[in-house]
């Protein structure tokens, strides 16, 4: 089964980005004249009809009218944050049943878009959940070591030289088996991994992570580049 519905991250704090992030929540800062969010909400529109959901926690009234009037509908994480797996369980009814995508809002990417590129290498029978990975020389903006190492048949390893690039699907099934009300998608990975269910494919092209304020001009040079090509 294919997926029906997108879950877009945003409710984080975004501390990493200090002053940018004192007036409004990191996905309204812009990148290349357009907010976060609008460069994520983009990546949804060729998947066609699927309910697109976005969550919300620190300023969310400036996200909700940012994104009032579009079809996108609200997860509301104004009372506590609840990290991935938590706020991916939360909005499970806005979300509805069957595998979904889900995508951080503090990236930009360039083609081929990663949510297609997930789609075409998705098979519900042997996945509990693939991840979109790109190797470390090739993960602007990011700090840090890789993630996974990617196995023949396409598994998963934790620890290796690829880095998760936050996008993902995923089928929810065993998030109401996970006993806490906030938590990362990391213990799902990991119960996927048991069963040898957790699998991975390349991203083929570039991507950045908008973590902290220095990568605005690396993210803005990447939009550039694939502009001119």
């Amino acid at each position: 089964m294919m997926p029906q519905a997108v879950m877009v991250f945003a409710a984080g704090l975004g501390t990493r980005m200090g002053a940018l992030t004192q007036d409004r929540p990191k996905p309204l800062i812009p990148v290349a004249g357009r907010a976060l969010i609008d460069h994520a909400l983009d990546l949804t529109a060729p998947l066609g009809p699927v309910r697109r959901v976005v969550n919300v926690h620190y300023r969310a009234s400036l996200l909700r009218a940012h994104l009032a009037g579009r079809e996108v509908q609200i997860a509301d994480e104004t009372a506590a944050l609840l990290d991935t797996g938590g706020g991916l369980r939360a909005a499970l009814p806005l979300l509805g049943d069957g595998p979904v995508w889900t995508l951080n809002a503090d990236a930009v990417w360039t083609a081929p878009n990663p949510l297609q590129t997930l789609a075409r290498a998705w098979d519900g029978a042997r996945m509990t959940a693939l991840l979109l990975l790109t190797p470390l020389d090739r993960a602007t903006g990011h700090r840090g070591k890789g993630d996974f190492a990617l196995a023949p048949d396409g598994r998963l390893l934790r620890g290796g030289p690829l880095v998760y690039l936050g996008a993902q699907i995923l089928q929810t099934g065993g998030l109401a088996a996970i006993d806490a009300p906030a938590f990362s998608l990391n213990r799902l990975w990991d119960m996927a991994a048991a069963a040898g269910r957790l699998f991975g494919t390349l991203h083929p092209g570039g991507w950045c992570d908008v973590g902290q304020p220095e990568s605005l001009p690396l993210a803005e040079a990447l939009l550039r580049r694939a502009d001119v090509h």
